[in-house]
């Protein structure tokens, strides 16, 4: 896998949010055109884009903000877990408290509760900036 776009309306607060959760920034920009509009049906298209990278430099992040045509919300805001389509991307973390702290500072919020599974992990949903959920994942040793 390259990456995974999410489609936002406040580019800048999305990125801080991921740059907070550890991701950099690797570079932004605009995009129109008629390759791009060939590349993703959609006619008289212009965008602002944000690629973000995993720590590791696996995993990246597309983050677009469209100016033209204007973005379609197709579903609730804060949709719940069992709504069909992605509902989140779980991210590896050493300090589960310590990231969830540093996110609050961006406006996240638990979705339920930091929970253990057995003697392996410490997990949660954190709801972000625009609804956006993040899964965080600490392993046990």
């Amino acid at each position: 896998m390259d990456n995974v776009l999410i489609v936002v309306d406040d580019l800048e607060a999305v990125i801080a949010f991921f740059v907070e959760l550890g991701m950099e920034l690797e570079g932004k920009g605009p995009i129109e055109g008629r390759w791009a509009e060939r590349v993703i049906g959609l006619e008289d298209v212009r965008q602002d884009v944000a690629m973000l990278r995993t720590p590791d430099g696996h995993g990246r992040v597309e983050l677009a903000k469209f100016h033209r045509p204007s973005a379609i919300k197709p579903e609730p805001k804060d949709a719940p877990a069992n709504t069909l389509g992605i509902r989140r991307i779980m991210f590896a973390v050493d300090d589960i408290e310590g990231v969830i702290d540093r996110l609050r500072g961006h406006g996240a919020e638990l979705v339920g509760e930091l929970e253990q599974y057995e003697n392996i992990y410490r997990l949660c949903y954190v709801r972000g900036p625009e609804g956006i959920v993040v899964g965080l994942a600490q392993q046990l040793n």
